[in-house]
């Protein structure tokens, strides 16, 4: 019996992965409480969809993917990969052509990770261009939604 070679999923079915993965792991980050096996598959999962926007994404979906890591880490008290994931967030969106929201959205990640790494004058310091950058967002949703994140930094 001859074995094929695997096929690679398609760019539709490979963007529906990396969705359906981004999703999941908010679906995890939402729980009240998690095991320790579903802290794991929130690991797993959102590097799974960063993985996929890699190849099939733009620099947008690459940003989003990375704050999402960020998140990941933040919310489980893992300072260096939560602030690895959010300098590499803020390195995508800072690039030419991103729009202010995700360069918000970048520096309260960066904000998050700074205070789960207890560096709470640097945290500071992201949470004011983070909300200087929403002030100026246009889109009254996506603004709202960049102000609801930096709502919740633990940052005294």
């Amino acid at each position: 019996m001859a074995m094929t070679e695997p096929q690679p999923p398609s760019v539709i079915d490979e963007r529906e992965l990396a969705r359906t993965l981004f999703n999941h792991t908010w679906t995890l980050l939402e729980k009240e409480s998690r095991s320790a096996d579903e802290e794991e598959r929130m690991i797993h999962t959102v590097h799974a969809s960063r993985f996929h926007w890699d190849n099939v994404g733009d620099d947008q979906n690459r940003a989003v993917g990375e704050w999402q890591c960020s998140r990941v880490y933040a919310t489980l008290g893992r300072a260096e990969p939560a602030l690895y994931h959010a300098r590499r967030c803020l390195d995508y969106a800072d690039r030419p052509g991103m729009e202010v929201w995700l360069v918000a959205s970048a520096y309260e990640g960066l904000a998050r990770a700074q205070a789960v790494a207890g560096d709470f004058e640097a945290a500071r310091d992201s949470r004011s261009r983070a909300i200087a950058l929403a002030e100026t967002v246009g889109d009254t949703e996506d603004r709202k939604i960049v102000i609801d994140d930096i709502d919740t930094l633990p940052i005294p």
